[in-house]
């Protein structure tokens, strides 16, 4: 593994409504109201705390010890269980703990449904008297950021880290077809025309595992459908998915597929496609901002890893969606609304968050903040810089689609997607699809 693992698997993150309701319900108060808790710093900070993540590679563990260790110092009556597990271990531990009633004090939920899944069945400590926008802690986070874990204007979640979704391009490529970074969408299909005719594959692109075409269809959505449609249609219980938005989004993909991306995609894994970006094969690549690392890493030929950069999608004219919507999302951590420790556990995440250790986690582990201020010529490069600035003047994240989506529409993109690729499918084939999984994902969470 090269890099921390992008999101491969975020749409097997999604643990059953029923499951959480049926751990949240049995026993103890209503799951819908969850004991209120002062959340205020406690006079004495005393007590233990288990605190469960998802980062156990030799690469990032010592990170997360580092910021335990150093709080427990700070506060000898304090003890605190780091445990960590990688992605699909904590997808299932975290399923077996709810049910068993056994939810820890801090644990990490993906943006999206999958923290809704726990906010409904109150599961997730309110923290907006701590970190709403107008608190001093909230305020010292990227508002887009908190935004992304705000579910019925109330705040449920702590953003960690941040990333987004945009081209990174060869600058030699570019060069010598004569192109620049195109700013809507009608000039992005017209560079790619030219960039094939001089010997490139205009976008690398692989999509083995479906996620990749799925990341194209969160950002082309969030620019062909208003936000307030795509906020109730993501919601499984008013999904619909009616608005032609979804149509249009599908046949821009189908464009890109003909004139942009690399053929047979399905066959072809997106590490192999980004391959052929660093050797000079192809143009440009749709990737995540944590991988840029990977982009200037060790092996890299230096004729691309010191001559690259990146843009963002470009507008759609004429498109119903918001146009200054970034694709992208924060990870972040939830506090158990039964948790007896909520305020202890509140204090270590806003010494987990604060200024020294966002520009720590930079430093050590390359990843952003949404920390203001924690991004610093001396922990990041200035490619790190420019993306955290189109972050930070982004009017929203649009949510990784298959985390923000419930599972079985998630589900159905995937498949969707895979065959507008490989033509065996067209837009309105696939929204019927998508349709028909809204449909039965409201009947479960009817159930």
């Amino acid at each position: 593994m090269r890099l921390r693992k992008i999101r491969r698997t975020r749409l097997g993150a999604a643990i059953t409504a029923a499951a959480l309701l049926s751990a949240a319900c049995s026993g103890g108060s209503s799951s819908a109201n969850p004991p209120k808790a002062n959340l205020s710093a406690p006079a004495v900070k005393k007590g233990h705390l288990v605190f469960l993540e998802k980062w156990p590679d030799p690469k990032y563990a010592p990170y997360f010890k580092q910021v335990v260790a150093a709080y427990q110092k700070a506060n000898p009556g304090v003890t605190i269980d780091l445990q960590a597990v990688g992605d699909q271990p904590y997808k299932d531990k975290i399923q077996v703990l709810t049910s068993a009633h056994q939810l820890p004090d801090i644990y990490f939920a993906w943006a999206g449904d999958y923290t809704a899944k726990f906010v409904r069945a109150g599961l997730a400590a309110d923290l907006s008297s701590v970190l709403g926008p107008a608190t001093a802690w909230g305020k010292t986070f990227t508002p887009a950021a908190l935004r992304a874990y705000n579910y019925g204007g109330k705040q449920y979640g702590v953003p960690i880290d941040l990333d987004a979704k945009v081209f990174a391009y060869s600058k030699a490529a570019f060069a010598k077809a004569g192109v620049t970074p195109p700013s809507t969408f009608p000039e992005l299909l017209s560079a790619c025309d030219k960039l094939r005719s001089a010997g490139y594959t205009p976008i690398a692109f692989g999509n083995q595992y479906g996620w990749p075409a799925i990341h194209y269809l969160t950002q082309l959505n969030a620019q062909e459908v208003p936000k307030a449609v795509r906020d109730s249609d993501y919601d499984p219980a008013n999904g619909k998915f009616a608005h032609p938005g979804y149509v249009k989004a599908l046949q821009d993909l189908q464009q890109l597929n003909q004139r942009c991306l690399s053929q047979k995609a399905n066959g072809v894994s997106h590490e192999s496609a980004q391959a052929t970006l660093e050797q000079g094969k192809a143009a440009m690549q749709y990737l995540e901002a944590v991988e840029f690392p990977l982009l200037r890493a060790k092996g890299v030929p230096a004729s691309f890893a010191d001559n690259w950069s990146f843009f963002r999608m470009p507008t759609v004219p004429g498109a119903a969606g918001d146009q200054q919507e970034l694709e992208g999302a924060p990870d972040g951590f939830l506090v158990n609304a039964r948790s007896k420790n909520q305020a202890l556990a509140v204090d270590f995440l806003k010494f987990f968050t604060n200024q020294t250790n966002a520009q720590a986690m930079t430093k050590q582990l390359g990843w952003l903040s949404p920390v203001i201020g924690s991004t610093t010529t001396g922990n990041s490069t200035a490619q790190d810089r420019a993306v955290l600035d189109e972050m930070n003047k982004s009017s929203n994240f649009a949510i990784w689609l298959d985390t923000v989506t419930n599972s079985r529409v998630a589900q159905a993109y995937l498949n969707g997607a895979q065959s507008l690729l490989d033509g065996s499918k067209t837009p309105k084939q696939v929204m019927s699809d998508v349709q028909a999984a809204a449909k039965k994902a409201k009947q479960d969470v009817g159930k």
